[in-house]
């Protein structure tokens, strides 16, 4: 039984193991998107991110929340707060996975941690993943999930927007840009089997859970960004992320790379909306 001190204490350590398969059309779908955006990879490697859109949680539809979740995800603990949104991570890529690869996640509950700050309670699920295939260890991950409240019980506008630092808004050593409209995060949504509303029906992110528009998935950004990473040839040792703030659909948004490694995403005036950190 948990303590009060360390809420959820039993969870810690419990464990998931989920497979599925880079299919050639998870591969050519994911490409579709993002294509000229990737990072080179050699003949038969599926491209850096793609790890993202395996093992979906799948659940019935009697079974989703009414922000298109499922309501009840039994690989995390219960946490007293409805509203489950990425928040970083990091990932450390071992080899590379094939196409056809069949792959077996391990998952694992590292942290439960509650928090209350000027935005409300939050709680924090920290989850590593390792993604083996027939070779041995292909990736091994950490997921940061953030669970804030109902969206009726905050002010029907989205979190702040962090402003760019002194060092983010020098001139990008190196930059793409990519266009989010809402036919790119349906397709990301599809891919991924994500169900959260946020990401394709407007009615619901603007006038229930008060966003200006639909919401680019925070996944999405990672992917783009470790591709940059990774596009410049030489080997990634390491990728961390964290979201910062909302990035809106329909206008362009940059992904950024610094002479340091640093990396983020952002929009004309500064703006960042994901921030990371690549090692080589």
């Amino acid at each position: 039984m948990a303590d009060a001190d360390k809420p959820f204490a039993d969870w810690i350590g419990r464990r998931t193991v989920s497979d599925d398969v880079v299919a050639d059309r998870l591969v050519r779908s994911f490409r579709a998107m993002f294509d000229p955006l990737l990072a080179a990879v050699a003949d038969g490697e599926a491209p850096l991110g793609i790890h993202w859109c395996l093992s979906p949680a799948i659940e019935p539809m009697a079974a989703l929340g009414g922000d298109g979740h499922p309501e009840k995800n039994l690989a995390l603990p219960p946490v007293p707060l409805p509203r489950r949104m990425w928040a970083g991570g990091s990932v450390e890529p071992l080899a590379p996975l094939m196409v056809g690869d069949r792959v077996r996640r391990t998952s694992t509950i590292a942290n439960v941690d509650r928090k209350v700050g000027r935005s409300g309670e939050l709680w924090f699920v920290t989850v590593d993943h390792e993604y083996r295939t027939d070779r041995g260890v292909a990736i091994r991950e950490r997921q940061d999930i953030v669970y804030r409240e109902a969206a009726g019980a905050q002010p029907k506008s989205p979190p702040p927007a962090v402003a760019a630092s002194a060092g983010a808004v020098r001139a990008a050593e190196r930059d793409w840009t990519i266009e989010t409209p809402p036919t790119l995060l349906f397709r990301y949504s599809a891919i991924t089997f994500n169900g959260h509303r946020i990401h394709y029906d407007h009615p619901y992110a603007t006038e229930v859970e008060g966003y200006p528009g639909l919401v680019v998935h925070g996944p999405m950004q990672a992917t783009l960004l470790l591709n940059l990473a990774a596009s410049d040839g030489r080997r990634l040792r390491a990728f961390d992320y964290r979201g910062l703030s909302p990035a809106i659909a329909g206008a362009p948004l940059r992904i950024c790379a610094g002479n340091d490694g640093t990396l983020w995403t952002d929009r004309p005036g500064g703006t960042i909306h994901m921030e990371a950190k690549a090692a080589f």
